[in-house]
């Protein structure tokens, strides 16, 4: 119930990346073409993107709709990187609002988003958080469903996971415990993007040295590949692998 996007290459301005396109991240807020639950994406927006020789990623969020920031275009065309994550979103019902409450969440390195829900929520999240440090649930950013996913992911990270690992084990241990939902995630630390499908849209660009993964392609030109549903990609901007999520599982005994 969002539509998000990461890149990686070779620095650009974020005008370039989210406003400029024709179909871009700023018009998907309110005219998403490949978008399967909701229309419209107006609660909320945030941009995250990293300095050079700072791997500690800065971010932009706001509550507001994505069109109705007046400083967003002119931050957007001064601003360059050559790693981004940012995000339009459509609050899952139940869910908290507020700048707190919208991609891209951060730990150190680590940017993240999640375009879906976690049906059911809060109850279908009872049985997970009993797993969890008390003192960790009340660190989450905003009652949402995605912060509490985020949550799950960065306890695997910081158990020293790998970032595919910590992403298809999320989404195992969650459908394991009996909770249903839509659950593509997004991930980077500024040097590799890491993407789920699972219930919605995903596609990825290579060009001019770079690569962009988004929920949908952003102009009409070629080179833009959709990834099938339940397949985990991993990008560089030289080097993509997608594979099924239950290859990955079945490899190293998810649970």
């Amino acid at each position: 119930m969002c539509r998000h996007l990461a890149y990686l290459g070779p620095s650009v301005s974020l005008n370039s990346l989210l406003i400029d396109p024709p179909y871009g991240l700023y018009r998907q807020a309110w005219a998403p073409r490949m978008q399967r639950h909701g229309t419209v994406n107006a609660d909320g927006f945030g941009i995250g993107w990293y300095a050079s020789d700072d791997p500690v990623p800065a971010r932009y969020r706001r509550a507001v709709p994505i069109w109705g920031d007046p400083s967003l275009p002119d931050l957007a065309r001064v601003t360059r990187s050559s790693a981004v994550l940012a995000a339009v979103r459509d609050a899952t019902v139940g869910t908290a609002l507020g700048a707190a409450a919208a991609a891209p969440f951060a730990s150190g390195s680590w940017l993240f988003s999640h375009n879906g829900a976690l049906a059911g929520w809060p109850a279908s999240a009872a049985g997970l958080a009993r797993a969890l440090d008390p003192a960790a649930l009340l660190s989450l950013e905003a009652m949402t469903d995605s912060a509490f996913l985020w949550l799950l992911i960065l306890e695997r990270l910081r158990s020293g996971a790998a970032p595919d690992v910590a992403l298809a084990a999320t989404i195992d241990a969650v459908e394991a415990a009996g909770a249903t939902g839509r659950f593509n995630f997004l991930l980077t630390d500024g040097r590799t993007i890491v993407a789920t499908t699972a219930g919605d849209t995903l596609w990825y660009r290579r060009a001019d040295g770079g690569v962009t993964v988004a929920s949908e392609p952003s102009d009409d030109e070629p080179g833009w590949a959709e990834v099938p549903d339940r397949q985990l990609l991993f990008a560089e901007p030289s080097r993509m692998t997608v594979r099924p999520l239950s290859s990955l599982n079945e490899g190293i005994g998810i649970r």
